[in-house]
């Protein structure tokens, strides 16, 4: 069999083409690497995302109580202001 000759510039066309295939190869292959890094990272923060959540609904299971520990706050500032009222009235500090 003979063999079959190939001008430089078809030679020159080849060559570049098969450099070219090569580059887009590793290129897609970095992507990829990269996207299943990503997705990687995406599931372990879903997890932290939902712990937190499991968290912030224990947290708030006693969201009961906030009125009646409001309404105790509200009682004692009350009579906070009653005693320095008093007090104040009694230094001659504070007039009715």
């Amino acid at each position: 069999m003979g063999d079959v000759a190939m001008s430089s510039t078809t030679h020159n066309l080849w060559l570049t083409a098969n450099i070219l295939g090569l580059v887009v190869v590793v290129a897609v292959a970095a992507l990829l690497s990269l996207l299943i890094y990503f997705v990687k990272v995406i599931d372990r923060r879903v997890v932290q995302v939902r712990d937190t959540l499991k968290a912030a609904s224990a947290t708030t299971a006693d969201t009961v109580l906030i009125p009646q520990v409001a309404d105790g706050v509200d009682a004692v500032l009350a009579e906070g202001l009653q005693h320095h009222l008093f007090l104040g009235r009694v230094l001659g500090k504070v007039k009715s």
